[in-house]
């Protein structure tokens, strides 16, 4: 099996087990969770952001085997929080941006395989009925079928390049919005473009945002960060099979002491020093980690015990950039850590 990166996202190419499945037995309990993330369903125009629709139905059938248990991500979380043991397999389903092809196209065919989702929205473009979007009645009707929604700000905008004054506004709009077309405002946010900083997390708690979500890849358990929590983005290009075969039955890389402490990049510290403590029995195997950062390839490590520097030759350009750490069981599964990075521009 081996590693590599796209557009700055990690991918594990099959290379010798091309489609062979993974251990089918059931899991024993955990306590780890993966999130999938969707967008669009059936809208090809757009494939960064869209999955396919049999490849939706594969993954569909893919979770409906016994050996998976797809539970809602509040009860997911409040599990986390608790410390207490997930099913083996837990997956969690969110959707980005409510487009109208969530309610054509996804809706229908998870209402059909009885799996709860999570719907985080932007409340401005439905409020202004873009073409494309959800009506907040499609929207209330997700809700009463089960449905949790999640707000994704007003106007879905760039907060890690905003200030926190018009952060607080824009979430206090969608908050008003909420409350006022569903009768409360959500407490789990994603954050527009997966892009965060320490002062959007505190703005987003402060406006009653328990939980967040970005758009790096990762594995959910009780230590991480519920601030920023990681999803595995699926679209055209990272939605086969094998890839989401892959994402489903990871487990935590368990990190902690990360350097450094805002994914906010400034200037003076670009490339990052980044680096962790692993934890647990993982880091008996510490020799198998592999790291990659967006447009670099495989980064170098040093090792120290547990703890693991990242040595990136060459600072990230503006924008959005990722690292990515993986590390095989002999089992077949994949411990996962990922980062993901915001540049300002100038």
């Amino acid at each position: 099996m081996k590693h590599f990166v796209r557009n700055g996202i990690l991918a594990l190419s099959l290379a010798v087990t091309a489609g062979a499945p993974l251990p089918a037995q059931t899991a024993e309990p955990q306590s780890s969770a993966v999130v999938v993330m969707y967008h669009r369903f059936g809208e090809s125009v757009h494939p960064s952001t869209n999955i396919r629709l049999d490849q939706f139905e594969a993954h569909l059938a893919e979770l409906s085997k016994p050996q998976y248990n797809v539970l809602p991500i509040p009860e997911i979380i409040a599990r986390l929080r608790a410390k207490q043991l997930l099913p083996g397999r837990t997956v969690g389903i969110s959707i980005d941006d409510a487009f109208l092809s969530v309610y054509a196209e996804a809706f229908p065919r998870l209402k059909k395989a009885g799996f709860p989702f999570t719907l985080f929205v932007a409340t401005n473009p439905v409020d202004r009925r873009i073409g494309g979007y959800m009506s907040w009645d499609q929207i209330r009707e997700l809700k009463k079928a089960g449905a949790t929604i999640g707000s994704q700000t007003h106007t879905h905008l760039h907060m890690a390049s905003t200030s926190p004054e018009q952060n607080r506004a824009d979430l206090q709009k969608s908050n008003e919005r909420f409350g006022a077309e569903l009768g409360e405002a959500p407490t789990m946010i994603a954050y527009p473009y997966g892009e965060f900083s320490l002062a959007v997390g505190a703005v987003a708690k402060e406006a009653g945002h328990a939980t967040g979500f970005g758009q790096h890849s990762g594995v959910l358990h009780p230590d991480a960060d519920m601030a920023y929590l990681p999803r595995f983005a699926m679209n055209e290009n990272f939605g086969g099979d094998s890839r989401f075969r892959l994402a489903v039955n990871a487990l935590p890389l368990n990190v902690s002491d990360i350097s450094p402490l805002d994914p906010m990049l400034k200037r003076d510290n670009n490339p990052p020093i980044f680096g962790f403590t692993v934890n647990g029995p993982a880091d008996q195997r510490l020799s198998r980690l592999a790291c990659y950062a967006s447009g670099q390839g495989k980064a170098r490590l040093e090792r120290l015990g547990s703890r693991v520097e990242v040595r990136l030759e060459n600072a990230f350009p503006s924008g959005r950039a990722r690292i990515n750490c993986t590390m095989p069981t002999r089992e077949g599964r994949w411990h996962w850590y990922g980062l993901q990075f915001y540049v300002p521009k100038g």
